[in-house]
């Protein structure tokens, strides 16, 4: 399931690159030691530029921090709804959809951890215009990620592929679960993302009431992916 880590080095950087690699090193400063005992100062030492140099790029550190966990929920949307439209089968969709979200570099998970632990933050509303419409792009992500769920459980109900339930509380139960393996998982611990995957997703399809021999496909689903 896990994908090779992204190169993030350039000798010759392209206009925004800057701007990613602040991203990407408040990503991991954020995901190993903690939004809150991480220094804005340290962020800029990494990137190579000066502390004031970074509110040229974000206003604050919670700005960029609403940024990272925005492009997050927005990435996983963008496989979401990628995946279901390529399957015409409900429970392939449905199988395909829950194994790639264990499909994670190491940056991509510790972006996880960052998104899960700093949620709260989201429904406090900012003052600086551009870190409030951040903060306020993340929270329609996440509620159009719910509602794309809702849509997709709501049709494997009606076709008989689940019992009949609540979407709503169905997908938040479910994306509570699958949030809930990032409160603790290190991407650097003993152990590794495909097994996370192949255990997280087989308790998430007991959760949801799929049919039993889903199960028994995790792996080969697993496998056509790490193919591709």
């Amino acid at each position: 399931m896990a994908r090779a880590t992204k190169r993030t080095g350039s000798s010759r950087r392209q206009p925004g690159a800057k701007r990613e690699r602040i991203l990407e090193v408040a990503t991991e400063q954020f995901g190993t030691h903690g939004y809150e005992d991480t220094k804005w100062a340290d962020i800029a030492a990494a990137v190579g530029i000066g502390s004031t140099a970074l509110y040229h790029y974000f206003e604050s550190k919670q700005h960029c921090l609403f940024e990272i966990m925005a492009t997050a929920v927005q990435e996983f949307h963008d496989r979401f709804d990628r995946i279901t439209a390529a399957h015409d089968d409900w429970a392939d969709a449905l199988l395909a959809v829950l194994v790639d979200q264990f499909d994670l570099t190491e940056q991509e998970v510790l972006r996880n951890r960052v998104l899960v632990a700093e949620m709260g933050l989201l429904g406090v509303k900012r003052e600086l215009p551009r870190e409030e419409a951040a903060r306020s792009g993340a929270r329609e992500q996440i509620r159009s990620l719910e509602a794309g769920w809702v849509s997709f459980l709501t049709r494997g109900i009606r076709e008989g592929q689940l019992p009949e339930n609540d979407p709503v509380l169905l997908t938040r139960a479910l994306l509570g679960l699958y949030n809930s393996a990032f409160q603790w998982y290190r991407p650097d611990g003993a152990l590794s993302i495909d097994k996370l995957g192949r255990y997280f997703v087989a308790r998430e399809l007991a959760v949801i009431g799929a049919a039993a021999e889903l199960e028994a496909r995790i792996d080969a689903v697993a496998a056509e992916a790490e193919a591709r």
